[in-house]
Order: C-alpha cells, then structure tokens, then sequence
C-alpha cells in the first residue's frame, strides 16, 4: 500500500463528508503557508497553547512562528522547556493539559473520519481525549487511508520507522508507539471543538 502518495480528490470529498457528519470543523487548504493562516485565524489572542511535537507543524511554520512570540498566545510549551529543574518541568506539564488550544496531527486518518495517534509517552493524549476545550489538527491528505485495519498499518509499517530514525537524527533516541488512541468521535454534550485543517501537500511522515 503507498502511504506517500496525496489522495483523490473524491476520496478527499468522502472523508471531509464523514468528518463534518461527526460536527468537526473541517478546513481544506492547499498548501503550508494557507495551513499557517488558518491556525492563526483560528486561535484568539490571549489563549493558553499547547502542541505535541509533530514534523508537520514543524514544516508548514507554526514552531517557529509560536517561538517567534507575536502572536499574542499564551505559550505553555514556551515555559516547560524554559524551566530547567526536571522536578517543576514535569508539574508544569501535568498543568499544560489545561490549555485552551492543543495543535498536533495524526498518523493516520480514515475515510469514516476516525484517526489514530501513537505516542511514545503519552503526554499528548490528555489534551486529545479530554482536556482541551479546542483542538486543531493538521494533516496532510497523504495520511487518508481506507479504513482503521489501513491505519494501523500506515502507523507500524511506515511511520513508525521514519519517526524513528528521524528521533535517532535529532536527540539520538529511539521511539516507541507505547501508547495508541483511536479518535471515532468526540460526545456533543462536552462542548468541545475539533478543528481538521486539510492540506493537499505533502507533510510529515
């Protein structure tokens, strides 16, 4: 199965249906920088951010914009790496899984618009799951795959080994899918916002 490749446009058309059934708020754009504008759009001054690490807010400018500091959000990510004393670092956090907004992306998304996310440690899944009033994820269409059993695969055959070597690359550590979360839906009575911002550009693993 070729997991690189951006997908149709009427596989696009079918999995932005099932998506705005499930009441997301789903932006397709074409490429990084309209990604970027969206976020910024999207997120009002003052709010508290968190984002998990992820090559695709890396890639469309939204690390170097949130490390640039105009735009007038509340970093949290800012502080946690600013605090040197391992101790305070972790309870700061623990305290993150409060913000606001949460940014990230998928490993893989379906064409009944549920997606999964694997993490080594897991400190990103407080925020997906439960905690963050708004989350806004970022995915490029290359990621859309049939259905879960395609997703799973993607995750272990494809991602799995570039997001490795690419930890071994950058802090000379290996990575894990310790933890998976499958998303098929988010209960309305939570009042809770999901933004999917679409882009038909290769992003990310």
């Amino acid at each position: 199965m070729d997991f690189t490749s951006l997908a149709t446009e009427q596989i696009v058309d079918k999995t932005v249906g099932a998506l705005t059934a499930k009441k997301y708020q789903v932006i397709s754009v074409k490429g990084k920088a309209e990604a970027l504008d969206t976020i910024k759009k999207l997120i009002p001054p003052g709010a508290s951010v968190m984002n998990g690490a992820s090559v695709t807010l890396e890639q469309i400018g939204f690390v170097e914009y949130l490390k640039a500091g105009e735009h007038g959000w509340n970093n949290l990510h800012e502080a946690i790496v600013a605090e040197k004393d391992p101790a305070k670092q972790a309870d700061l956090r623990k305290k993150s899984v409060l913000s606001e907004y949460y940014l990230g992306s998928v490993h893989a998304l379906a064409e009944n618009g549920e997606f999964i996310i694997a993490s080594n440690s897991g400190s990103q899944l407080p925020h997906i799951v439960f905690t963050s009033p708004n989350l806004i994820f970022v995915i490029s269409t290359k990621k859309i795959v049939p259905d879960l059993d395609a997703a799973m695969k993607r995750l272990e055959e494809h991602v799995i080994p570039l997001e490795d070597k690419h930890m071994q690359e950058k802090y000379g550590v290996h990575t894990s899918s310790n933890k998976i979360m499958i998303f098929k839906n988010e209960n309305p009575m939570m009042g809770r916002k999901v933004h999917i911002v679409l882009v038909e550009e290769d992003l990310g693993f």
